[in-house]
């Protein structure tokens, strides 16, 4: 297995900014990232971008992000509040553009 650390910043649902070195398998998105980091990740739609549940504002390092996935898009156009800077955690896939990311993780509707 390869594996590799990630640092990241997240705040969390309940407002505390976490500062974190996870390390994490190659073929992980980011939901599975913050879950194995120990941030509440409830995932009912098991990672396929339907549910909404890992909806995050990606906060600094947002330009070397890949684009969002039609599902994304979709999911993220039914939710009552989003941001400019909205993403689906599940949607998001591992590589080297996550690490040294802000991120806030934003309560499920």
């Amino acid at each position: 297995m390869n594996f590799k650390n990630i640092n990241i910043e997240v705040i969390d649902r309940d407002g505390s900014l976490k500062k974190s070195l996870i390390e994490v398998d190659i073929e992980d998105n980011l939901m599975e990232i913050l879950k194995a980091g120990n941030y509440e990740m409830r995932a009912t739609c098991g990672g396929m971008g339907l549910c909404a549940d890992c909806h995050c504002e990606i906060l600094s390092g947002m330009d070397h992000f890949p684009p969002p996935t039609d599902q994304e898009y979709e999911t993220l156009d039914t939710l009552p509040i989003i941001f400019n800077n909205s993403r689906l955690a599940c949607q998001i896939k591992k590589g080297d553009y996550l690490s040294n990311t802000k991120i806030r993780l934003i309560n499920p509707s």
